[in-house]
């Protein structure tokens, strides 16, 4: 009963300001468990104003999906992406839920300046109106993505090919011995943080760029990839 959600769990239902009103932030939620603290995270996080894309776990229980879905039909503002992956630890797959919510949330009606992405065990500690004044007074019109050159003790990600395995229902990736192509482009790789805060325009950039394509066709068979993909675009000249 989405009038019952409503009420019991105190979602805020009309901007808390004005400022807060006139710039709308868009989020994704990687999640694949532990609904309680999903929908804490969701109650924290919401703001009527804002855009919310969900990625569920394509090996996620029926019922949590079923669960999650029940949530999300309660409001219009939030979705579950309308494509989405067995995302395994470290894998490219967890790369490629970000950008599934991405390509959804590009083609939403409402005009958001930022997205952030969160995981299901992840908590603000700040609210709505400090994130958004943290934004425009140091990052205005810039991505945040925390990175360095890519360390040496890190280059084995990107030198040789990785791959998805299972081993008793437990999914994860493996090395092989093939060595991988240097970055296409003659990119220099970065590596930093998995999680951002992103300019609509980055993000229309990353779907789109050849370079962006290409260093995404690169990665598919590289450790953890979500966490060099974004600070290496982002540090593109221009």
């Amino acid at each position: 009963n989405c009038s019952t959600v409503l009420k019991t769990l105190h979602f805020i239902t009309s901007p808390l300001s004005a400022e807060e009103g006139n710039f709308s932030l868009a989020y994704i939620i990687t999640i694949h468990k532990e609904l309680e603290m999903f929908v804490k995270l969701l109650r924290a996080i919401y703001m009527p104003q804002n855009i919310y894309c969900v990625h569920i776990d394509e090996k996620s229980p029926r019922d949590f999906k079923t669960a999650v879905q029940n949530i999300v039909n309660c409001f219009e503002n939030i979705f579950i992406s309308s494509k989405t992956e067995r995302v395994v630890y470290a894998g490219f797959s967890r790369l490629q839920a970000d950008i599934n919510c991405m390509r959804d949330l590009v083609h939403s009606k409402v005009q958001w300046n930022y997205v952030i992405n969160l995981c299901g065990q992840d908590y603000p500690i700040k609210t709505n109106k400090e994130i958004i004044e943290y934004v425009k007074s140091k990052w205005n019109g810039k991505n945040i993505t925390p990175g360095i050159v890519q360390p040496l003790h890190m280059k084995h990600r990107t030198q040789v090919s990785y791959r998805e395995y299972s081993h008793s229902g437990v999914p994860y990736v493996f090395p092989g011995k093939t060595r991988k192509a240097k970055p296409p482009h003659n990119l220099t790789i970065y590596f930093g943080s998995a999680y951002y805060i992103l300019t609509k325009e980055f993000v229309e950039f990353t779907l789109t760029d050849a370079r962006a394509k290409a260093l995404l066709e690169w990665s598919r068979d590289t450790y953890s990839p979500d966490e060099h993909y974004w600070v290496t675009l982002n540090r593109l000249p221009g």
